[in-house]
């Protein structure tokens, strides 16, 4: 069902944790699939210089948070901004297609986060 690269995140997922002094915190969930998803980004002269995921789902859900993180470590917000779901699905060699929402969710909560971080400026 999932390829060795989803399971591979899934399984060692990267940048799990919290930044207990986050610049931003962005969450999202699904209630149909049950997924849960919060991320915490550090950000300095507007470039993600840290980020840190909490996931409670499916592996599919799990793997995208994962790839989503390691894809916008390093970019300025704006080019985060830019990375969509296709992106975090074609770095992952694709997911089943009744789990390509755990992307979006990914998507989701980083606009979610950066949205709240440019609120706050």
């Amino acid at each position: 069902m999932y390829n060795e690269k989803v399971m591979d995140h899934f399984y060692n997922p990267r940048n799990v944790g919290v930044i207990e002094d986050a610049d931003a915190i962005g969450e999202v969930g699904n209630a149909r699939c049950g997924d849960i998803m919060q991320i915490f980004l550090k950000i300095d002269n507007d470039v993600i210089t840290d980020i840190k995921f909490q996931t409670f789902g499916c592996g599919a859900a799990i793997a995208s948070t994962s790839m989503g993180t390691e894809m916008v470590k390093g970019k300025t917000l704006e080019e985060a901004l830019k990375i969509k779901n296709s992106d975090v699905l074609d770095e992952l060699g694709g997911l089943p297609k009744e789990k390509i929402h755990c992307s979006v969710l990914f998507e989701e909560v980083l606009k979610d986060a950066i949205s709240k971080y440019k609120e706050s400026k």
